[in-house]
């Protein structure tokens, strides 16, 4: 029996179908609804029912939205990057002479794995304090939140009068800035916090990756090095 059919009170109707049908399925069914002097929508039904093959025609509905969710989710991510990618140009191509800048970048091998934590600090003047070093065991996430502490920790050691932070990991830069963050993140992001209140005009700025070879260097040397030792 036809699980449509057995089951009539979750019968797709034609919005339904229409959403997920291609144009192609489309044209089949209206050409199919004139030569058979079906309803437009008992014609897409058994169009869409061919289609699905061994599912049914709840599934396929379902398999297709899924879908476009998914293409929906990936254009959204593509407009939110060009949106960074402007709003980088605009505030962090020429930041102010007087300011100290700071990089930061962290880096988990595998996902979840050996953390390495990479940083750069550079003063008015030009001259660079490089942090790197091995974090112990989590993910990309973590390793960049411990990133992001390492120079702050770093900065307070000078308290410059602004300081610019980059960074490229789009989830930490959202979650410290945010009033409810990831509650799995919330001890780093509480750590951040406390360091952030203490230093004066702080800016954190996203950065594409490109950008922020530098840092990323740096978190992949500490893991590489981790390596080598043979330490966990």
């Amino acid at each position: 029996m036809n699980p449509i059919n057995s089951h009539p009170t979750i019968m797709p109707k034609l919005e339904e179908l229409l959403e997920v049908a291609y144009e192609k399925e489309r044209a089949s069914s209206r050409r199919l609804a004139k030569n058979m002097a079906l309803s437009t929508e008992d014609a897409l039904r058994k169009i869409l029912q061919m289609a699905a093959g061994n599912q049914s025609l709840v599934e396929l509905i379902s398999s297709r939205k899924q879908q476009k969710a998914n293409v929906a989710t990936k254009i959204a991510h593509r407009k939110q990057m060009t949106a960074d990618a402007r709003a980088y140009k605009r505030n962090a191509a020429l930041p102010d002479p007087a300011a100290w800048l700071a990089w930061f970048d962290g880096t988990s091998h595998p996902n979840p794995g050996k953390m390495g934590v990479g940083g750069m600090l550079k003063n008015p003047n030009g001259e660079l304090t490089r942090i790197s070093f091995a974090a112990g065991q989590g993910d990309s996430s973590e390793a960049e939140y411990l990133a992001l502490i390492a120079v702050l920790q770093a900065a307070l050691e000078v308290r410059p009068a602004k300081l610019v932070i980059y960074g490229d990991s789009r989830v930490v830069l959202d979650d410290v800035q945010a009033e409810n963050g990831a509650a799995v993140l919330s001890h780093h992001r509480m750590r951040a916090r406390q360091l952030l209140a203490q230093l004066a005009n702080p800016a954190l700025i996203w950065i594409p990756r490109r950008k922020n070879a530098a840092a990323d260097a740096l978190s992949q040397q500490a893991v590489k090095l981790l390596a080598i030792g043979g330490k966990s």
